[in-house]
């Protein structure tokens, strides 16, 4: 698993012999749980796929239900939420979030996969925002709340990525 700038990610996808061929899994890493988000085959939506959880002790099965998702989806890359810092100080959530990188890294089953890191500190106050009118339980709110932040975060990514496109290519003459 090598980590590449989100730029790069999208250079990788347009490189491929075949255009659109390999998705992205967004993340939302948190302290139990680690919410899932799948991009459609030609990157431009994502769409909530699952929450997997996490324990410290036990990366492998973290890992195991990630491979399965690369080989289900032909996934190329991660993008992983991350609180980037106001200011200098790098917060405990972001810690937890390198901390879950690294062990994926150490297990060394994703070398040819590729992951960036995307802004994240809003995601799942907006999403919390859209949800409370619902009135869930809370552990089932809790589960959706963090799906759709990892859409949250993959979809940015996305977005970014589109307008990244829009803005290269030239009209037609």
């Amino acid at each position: 698993m090598k980590y590449v700038k989100h730029l790069e990610l999208f250079q990788i996808l347009l490189k491929k012999d075949k255009p659109q061929t390999g998705r992205l899994l967004g993340m939302d890493v948190g302290e139990r749980f680690v919410g899932l988000a799948v991009s459609d085959a030609s990157n431009e939506i994502a769409s909530p796929h699952s929450v997997l959880i996490r324990t410290r002790s036990d990366v492998n099965s973290i890992a195991d239900n990630l491979q399965e998702l690369v080989d289900q989806f032909s996934l190329v890359g991660f993008v992983i939420g991350y609180p980037f810092p106001m200011y200098r100080f790098q917060s405990t959530q972001a810690f937890q979030v390198k901390q879950f990188v690294d062990q994926l890294k150490k297990i060394s089953r994703f070398e040819g996969l590729v992951y960036t890191y995307w802004d994240e500190r809003f995601t799942t106050k907006a999403v919390e925002s859209m949800l409370k009118p619902l009135d869930l339980h809370p552990s089932h709110m809790k589960r959706i709340l963090d799906k759709f932040a990892a859409v949250g975060i993959l979809q940015g990514c996305l977005d970014d990525f589109q307008r990244q496109v829009k803005c290269c290519v030239e009209p037609d003459s």
